[in-house]
């Protein structure tokens, strides 16, 4: 038995488009162990979002595997995959578009519970629907309340409960937050924390905003134009980034400090096309420590200290020093 409870690897999908193959995600790797958090991020259209959906197979992979408790579920047939869906969920970005504005609160978390048939009983449906609002915060009066009723942090707890209404140990959390004001991410965050903690959950947290995923996810993988260039424990990541572009990211957290300037690494040049890439660094365009073998040969994604992960010609060996 794995020591991981999921496990990816060289996971492709790639899109037909009218100029050739889109690699939205190319050849990712990396793996989770039980009740543990990987924050992927990157820019939008990095591929993030395409690589959470593909590993639930909402969408179908390219190529590569998708092991979980040591299982490739790319290998399960429909009837399998519906039963395993109920232990892999996912919560949406937009909290409002992903609920059933024609159904009430008490419904949206009571559908995947009745579908499933889990429980046949009408009325322990309803006790397990109370106790799923509990758990997540929603008070009971809003039961019969129609999602256009609330706000943006109660609509995501609804979510939240449905995503765990089955027998729930595994959920892609697709920028959750991130259509909420900043003081309901906040909640909505500690909520998730506690119910990982409670319930033994396992997250793949995608968001775009790394100053959100330092305080929330166990490792950090950083992914660009469909590949990940570096992957590593959430504290190591931020005291020592190896590849460029994460460099870049991390110098654009906002830091409320007036004692120094922060210098932001202003990236410049054209983004390289996702469409039939070359094999060599998609970032070379815009990165300033750009050689000639980075326009040349592709890096390999490879591990450059204990559990600390990189695709960088020029800083993988830690022999450069930090970035000026």
């Amino acid at each position: 038995m794995s020591e991981f409870l999921l496990e990816v690897k060289n996971l492709k999908k790639y899109f037909d488009t009218p100029k050739g193959k889109l690699h939205a995600v190319d050849d990712v790797s990396f793996s989770i162990k039980e009740g543990k958090t990987l924050g992927l991020v990157g820019e939008s259209g990095c591929g993030k979002s395409t690589a959470g959906r593909v590993i639930l197979r909402l969408l179908e992979a390219t190529n590569g595997e998708i092991f979980y408790k040591g299982k490739n579920i790319r290998e399960l047939k429909k009837n399998k995959m519906r039963e395993l869906r109920k232990e892999m969920q996912i919560i949406f970005q937009d909290p409002f578009s992903s609920l059933d504005p024609r159904m009430t609160v008490s419904e949206i978390i009571e559908e995947p519970i009745k579908l499933n048939k889990i429980i046949n009983d009408k009325e322990k449906r309803f006790e397990r629907v109370l106790e799923l609002m509990d758990l997540v915060g929603l008070s009971r009066r809003l039961m019969n309340t129609y999602p256009h009723e609330l706000d943006g942090g109660r609509r995501q707890r609804i979510g939240i409960a449905r995503a765990l209404s089955l027998d729930t140990k595994f959920i892609v959390c697709d920028e959750p937050v991130s259509a909420l004001d900043v003081s309901i991410q906040a909640q909505i965050l500690n909520l998730m924390k506690e119910l990982q903690q409670k319930l033994g959950l396992t997250y793949i947290f995608i968001t775009h905003d790394l100053s959100v995923v330092n305080h929330f996810s166990d490792d950090i993988a950083v992914m660009y134009l469909g590949k990940l260039i570096e992957k590593a424990p959430a504290e190591e990541l931020f005291s020592n980034p190896i590849h460029p572009y994460t460099k870049a990211l991390l110098s654009a957290i906002p830091r409320p400090t007036l004692d120094r300037k922060v210098d932001k690494i202003i990236l410049k040049g054209e983004i390289t096309s996702p469409i039939n890439p070359k094999d060599n660094c998609r970032f070379a365009n815009r990165c300033n420590y750009v050689q000639d073998i980075c326009k040349q040969t592709e890096p390999e994604f490879k591990e450059i200290s204990p559990g600390h992960f990189s695709a960088c010609h020029v800083f993988s060996d830690h022999l450069s020093g930090e970035f000026e």
